[in-house]
């Protein structure tokens, strides 16, 4: 059994928008075999523009039924049936947020005619529901209606199965309900060429191949699946709408991705990448070190300095904040020292025995440096000169990461046939990249997870 539904909605996402009118055909693969439609009062008013389209006015929906009044059956339409829709994960994710709002999981199988309208009738400039209907002469009753357009649906339905003479075989459904998931102008065969648990960066690029979206994965097929099954905001179903080919840079290395990624991301500048466009961060702050008077380090939080590298950097203050409060935490740090308590006389963390009197001039300069200096080392490379290692492409090769005076240099792969490799193979197989404040906070948090370092040797000449 098919469930064909179409809805009406105040706007384009499920997130803040509500659903005003549905319609369910219920078809057996023939015909269709029962129909149901209702307005629904969203609870909100409905935007002009949604009214200028749709006809549905807040005066028509006052007096319907609210979502939960009509949940019991649209379960009862669509159990043991395939959801199908013009683009069906429109409709389809609009009905499932509507029931987790009343806490229930709404799950069905899908079907998409945008995705069988362009293998059965190959060609057509547009596949629009209207586009469709003029150019198979289709009548639609009452268009941007849920009634009329699921009707209309129907019929394109029917023309769909009368030109598919294999589509009720056993193979085809399953097939079919699979490929509904992913975007309608991808191309099938492109998906299943991307090898299972390949770690990298991945493209998204529409139909000029501009890419419009860079992403990076441990298991790049796996993360595409969740791309294409949970596409519930606007922007994301958008993106799906526009993508036609997929591109992926095997890296081998998570630590690799994540460098590569943010590196394309500002190199491209993709529509629908949010993070990581921009080179300058707003606002951003930096952690800089200090001495004060009486010759003890100080660990500031100020907004970023030109022309002097910070420690560290930090979207907010907030994770500034956080980052002294562990490293207060962890090190025995004096507050006073590290720009968390500015009242003068010992801080808050004496008084609690947890700090060792720097604040009072109990503990000397020299013994809470030495602690201070630990924990600058914790979160920052300062100006530390070394090869990250970690794994590559395949067995026996190694992905190397280049860190000089704290700065990235880039990365790169070799293969060591016994031990490690000689200083002049891992500065040689690097490929330069730019350092910047992402590359930084990446690296920064990569060090704490024990990857594997290589000290350049003393006296060498600079990368």
């Amino acid at each position: 059994m098919y469930a064909i539904v179409d809805i009406e909605t105040t706007g384009g996402s499920p997130d803040n928008s509500r659903i005003t009118e549905i319609a369910i055909l219920v078809h057996d693969g023939k015909q269709v075999v029962e129909q149901y439609s209702t307005l629904i009062n969203p609870k909100c008013a409905i935007p002009y523009f949604i009214t200028q389209t749709t006809g549905i006015t807040d005066e028509m929906v006052r007096h319907a039924p609210a979502f939960h009044e009509v949940a019991k059956k649209i379960l009862e339409l669509t159990e043991g049936a395939i959801f199908v829709a013009h683009n069906v994960r429109f409709d389809y994710n609009f009905v499932k947020a509507a029931f987790k709002d009343l806490g229930y999981n709404y799950q069905r199988k899908t079907l998409c005619t945008v995705r069988m309208s362009r293998d059965t009738f190959p060609g057509l400039p547009s596949y629009s529901l209207g586009n469709l209907c003029e150019q198979l002469d289709i009548q639609i009753k009452n268009r941007h209606r849920a009634l009329g357009d699921a009707e209309a649906t129907a019929i394109l339905f029917d023309k769909i199965i009368a030109n598919n003479t294999n589509a009720f075989a056993p193979n085809w459904l399953p097939s079919e309900i699979k490929r509904t998931n992913l975007p309608p102008l991808l191309d099938e065969k492109i998906f299943q060429k991307i090898p299972a648990q390949t770690t990298g960066v991945y493209y998204f690029h529409n139909r000029n191949g501009e890419i419009i979206y860079v992403g990076k994965s441990k298991d790049i097929k796996k993360r595409l699946l969740q791309h294409f099954s949970a596409a519930d905001r606007k922007k994301a179903v958008q993106m799906l709408h526009e993508i036609a080919d997929i591109s992926y840079e095997n890296t081998g290395s998570e630590l690799a991705a994540l460098l590569l990624e943010s590196d394309e991301i500002k190199k491209h500048k993709p529509i629908f990448n949010s993070s990581q466009k921009r080179i300058k961060a707003i606002p951003y702050y930096g952690i800089y070190k200090g001495l004060d008077t009486l010759g003890y380090i100080n660990i500031r939080i100020e907004k970023l300095r030109p022309n002097v590298e910070p420690l560290m950097t930090a979207d907010n203050l907030y994770h500034a904040r956080e980052i002294f409060y562990k490293a207060v935490a962890d090190f025995e740090l004096c507050l006073s020292k590290c720009d968390l308590h500015n009242l003068g006389g010992p801080c808050f963390d004496y008084q609690l025995h947890k700090c060792k009197g720097a604040c009072i001039e109990k503990e000397s300069a020299e013994t809470y440096n030495k602690r201070a200096m630990k924990a600058i080392s914790s979160f920052s490379f300062q100006s530390e000169s070394f090869f990250m290692v970690d794994q590559g492409r395949h067995p026996g090769e190694k992905t190397i990461v280049c860190i000089e005076d704290g700065q990235y240099k880039g990365f790169g792969y070799v293969e060591p046939l016994f031990g490690i490799p000689d200083f002049r193979d891992l500065r040689d197989c690097i490929k330069s990249y730019h350092h910047n404040r992402d590359i930084q906070q990446i690296l920064c948090g990569i060090a704490k997870h024990g990857i594997k370092k290589i000290p350049f040797p003393k006296n060498v000449e600079s990368y």
